[in-house]
């Protein structure tokens, strides 16, 4: 009996490790009915360049210019402010997008921002980036988009009222599960639902684009016109202008998402750079052109008034065809689920990889090489986020958080070059793109804490709550056995249902840096 015990006990222990041949060989010997497994599991590199650009644009192009354009005319005051900001909110972007390209191909791992400042100022750092974007960031992101497609597809059925709470909130949870086992049963099926939907969304606001072209062509631009654009309702304070930014920033927020799948990247070094400047110029052109449209076709009241300004521009415009606006907006905000889903697990993935959440998020299935426990943990943390707070309320927590985490990341970028100056950069950007993002980066947040202290406040605790946990769960290395022994059994049983174990790594492929150490302990072993 006790050496019956002992054995259970040296399965466990060779399953809970980083030994993905041993770990096979057990899951393929507790179920015999399984395929064929594979000797080598490893992420796959299935994302060509036309997948890579799908993922940016599809990832920005969401619920935010479905959403925030009546937040950016609240807070700008008038139509000429709005679409300065928006025009400036897409060269913010694409200032960022050019650090990311450089920092993106010098240390090329998946998890984005998160790997980069981990790399470059250590643990702790990369940590609260982590702790801030698990908690809320990314599923409050997801739990926005998927309203945002309840609300569009429920609205002709219910055309004089809002949809009722609990039936956006199920839609919004069937939507969520169905797009993560999607995800769960293939990266390639995951990549083409984004490639179908992305184009699908580019019509969509194409539609849109042309109807209010045909209006401004028709005469009907008197809105647009400089004595009126700049008539403003009220004279707007420089922190109101501050938080347009910041809802402008939600409707471009995911033009650094690839970063976070760059090992699933075929020719990063290539295809990386190549995605980040055909998307990003590409979105600031359609973003400027769909508030034209709609500033065409709309005045300010009545936009400001619309809970759903394409549906609201479609009905004025469409006629009887305008219930194809609500379904391209539902279309639109699938594919951003999607691809949030996608590019969010993969952070998950990469804390885990590092030591800094459960060794369980690193591991990937043993046939369809999905993520599978990382990808269900950010479906159950949307799930939970979706029944709290306002949507334009979620946006500013989103967005403040966002913009802290760029800032950091791309100051990171500056003494990365000081530290390391000789090390082998494919990609240099100019040092005036980043001194300049962050000027613009530091007065943005600045004029935001001074006129929503409340709200910015609320994001730095959120972010700080991460200190304590880290030096609990990761730092402190000399917890209880019980503990140990408790997270050994927790990890060998969520193996043996979900059929996961680590993935190896190819470590000159992975990064030119140095060898990945071994870091997939979990949270609460504090093994980093």
């Amino acid at each position: 009996m006790v050496a019956d015990m002992d054995g259970e006990k040296r399965k466990r222990s060779i399953c809970s490790r980083q030994e993905p041949a041993a770990a096979l060989k057990i899951l393929k010997d507790g179920n015999n009915k399984r395929d064929e497994i594979p000797d080598r599991v490893t992420l796959k590199k299935e994302i060509g360049l036309l997948s890579a650009c799908t993922i940016i644009i599809g990832n920005i192009i969401g619920s935010g210019i479905f959403i925030s354009p009546k937040g950016v005319l609240e807070h700008s005051g008038s139509v000429g402010l709005a679409l300065i900001v928006w025009v400036l909110g897409g060269c913010t972007a694409a200032l960022g997008s050019l650090c990311y390209a450089e920092l993106g191909v010098t240390i090329p791992k998946s998890g984005g921002d998160y790997s980069y400042v981990t790399e470059i100022f250590g643990g702790l750092v990369g940590f609260l980036l982590l702790w801030s974007a698990v908690l809320i960031m990314y599923p409050t992101t997801l739990a926005v988009i998927a309203l945002t497609f309840s609300n569009y597809v429920l609205q002709p059925v219910f055309p004089d009222c809002v949809p009722p709470y609990m039936a956006t909130r199920l839609l919004s949870t069937v939507c969520l599960l169905f797009l993560t086992w999607v995800n769960c049963s293939s990266v390639r099926l995951a990549t083409r639902i984004q490639d179908v939907f992305t184009v699908g969304k580019l019509a969509a606001l194409g539609l849109i684009i042309v109807v209010g072209l045909v209006q401004i062509c028709k005469g009907n631009y008197e809105g647009l016109t400089p004595h009126v654009a700049f008539e403003f309702s009220r004279t707007p304070s420089v922190g109101q202008v501050a938080l347009a930014f910041l809802q402008a920033s939600f409707a471009f927020s995911g033009w650094n998402f690839l970063n976070y799948v760059t090992e699933e990247v075929v020719e990063p070094r290539r295809n990386l750079p190549r995605a980040i400047y055909i998307s990003i110029p590409l979105v600031t052109f359609v973003y400027t052109l769909t508030n034209i449209a709609y500033f065409s076709a709309m005045s300010p009241e009545e936009l400001l008034s619309s809970n759903a300004v394409a549906v609201t521009f479609g009905e004025k415009l469409l006629g009887m065809f305008s219930v194809i606006m609500p379904i391209s907006v539902a279309l639109s905000t699938f594919g951003g689920i999607n691809g949030y889903l996608f590019t969010s697990s993969r952070l998950c993935f990469s804390g885990a990889r590092e030591g800094h959440l459960p060794s369980l998020l690193a591991m990937i299935h043993f046939k369809n090489c999905t993520p599978i426990p990382a990808l269900l943990c950010c479906c159950t943390a949307t799930i939970v986020i979706l029944c709290i707070g306002e949507t334009h309320n979620l946006i500013n927590y989103v967005s403040f958080i966002n913009y802290l985490s760029y800032g950091v990341t791309i100051a990171g970028l500056l003494y990365y070059r000081w530290k390391k100056p000789k090390l082998y950069r494919p990609i240099k950007v100019n040092l005036l793109v980043p001194v300049t993002y962050l000027m613009f980066w530091a007065m943005l947040l600045g004029f935001s804490l001074y006129s929503e202290p409340v709200v910015c406040g609320v994001g730095l605790v959120i972010m700080l709550t991460g200190v304590p946990v880290y030096f609990l769960g990761v730092h402190w290395k000399s917890k209880p056995k019980c503990i140990y022994d408790f997270i050994e059994s927790a990890t060998y049983v969520a193996q043996r249902l979900c059929f996961v174990v680590f993935p190896q790594f190819d470590p000159i492929e992975v990064s030119p840096i140095e060898e990945w150490p071994d870091k997939t302990s979990n949270i609460l072993s504090g093994k980093s």
